[in-house]
């Protein structure tokens, strides 16, 4: 017969308890989720993230889940000879690669996230923007500018797109029949084109229209560092600017800060940036004394 380590009756009961404070705190409240990176290619994590998801729901706070799917598009290009070209970090996407976008993310990955969350317990149903047009987009605009030219250049990339507005009516009709949202973050513009938006944009823009408690972003990071590797966080959006003029914060982790910087400036009361890696992260950020990464916040430290 194997062994199995368990915890002593008193710490799971204290474990119990002090996550219910926040459990009263949260209760009929919106936390928006942005889900990618590693917690997305690990079983473990995958499924620990839906148990997460799953339980938010059944005490009563409303999780929405917007996702990513970098490298599952870049498979699948691989897979059917298309070319892949980066600008500035973001995937130029023709209509060849946005009907695999449409597929990738529409289709395989947002279909395997509700069929994870079902299979968890919960009652996940995914949408697009597409759907109900409840993501309107426009055209990125990308610029390049040397010293050499007068004016900047102006980069077509494609359909990569950036939110215009947002209509939470469907997301609001799903959370009120007791179903948990799965987004895939295409939108739509006004002549019915497609296109592809950074998710953390999306989960922002969401949280925002929401009027959302917390944004959750999963990276692939323990969170902002410092310049000595030390997890920061109790951050205010003061101080938070001052780690971007001073260097620390920078490369990958600045879009995800600006984007948490927006929300707690638009009615959003948290933003957390977590590590995806660590099983339960969710729960463990969400719903204890210690947490798991960075929490931002838009006025003084809490």
């Amino acid at each position: 017969m194997e062994k199995t380590t368990q915890l002593p009756l008193h710490d799971r009961a204290q474990v119990l308890t002090e996550a219910l404070p926040y459990l009263q705190r949260f209760a009929g409240k919106t936390i928006v989720i942005k889900y990618g990176g590693n917690a997305m290619e690990s079983e473990e994590l995958k499924n620990a993230f839906a148990q997460g998801v799953v339980m938010l729901k059944a005490v009563g706070i409303n999780p929405v889940v917007v996702h990513g799917g970098g490298p599952q598009i870049g498979s699948m290009l691989e897979r059917l000879n298309l070319e892949t070209r980066f600008i500035q970090g973001m995937r130029v996407t023709d209509s060849s690669t946005m009907d695999v976008v449409q597929m990738v993310l529409g289709g395989l990955v947002n279909k395997e996230i509700v069929t994870l969350i079902n299979n968890n317990g919960g009652r996940a149903v995914g949408v697009t923007g597409k759907d109900g047009r409840f993501i309107m987009a426009r055209r990125l605009k990308v610029t390049h500018k040397t010293p050499e030219m007068s004016a900047p250049e102006i980069i077509d990339i494609g359909h990569v797109g950036e939110v215009e507005s947002i209509d939470t009516s469907i997301v609001e009709m799903l959370q009120n029949s007791n179903f948990i949202p799965v987004v895939a973050p295409i939108g739509v513009d006004e002549s019915g084109l497609s296109y592809n938006i950074n998710a953390d944009l999306v989960a922002g823009h969401l949280a925002e229209a929401l009027n959302a408690e917390k944004l959750l972003l999963l990276t692939n990071t323990p969170g902002l560092l410092s310049k000595e590797g030390e997890l920061l966080t109790g951050l205010d959006s003061a101080q938070v600017e001052k780690l971007i003029a001073d260097g620390t914060i920078y490369g990958g982790m600045l879009p995800k800060i600006q984007c948490a910087l927006s929300a707690v400036s638009n009615g959003v009361n948290r933003a957390h940036i977590i590590d995806g890696r660590v099983p339960h992260a969710l729960l463990l950020e969400l719903l204890t004394d210690q947490g798991v990464g960075t929490l931002i916040t838009g006025g003084q430290k809490p």
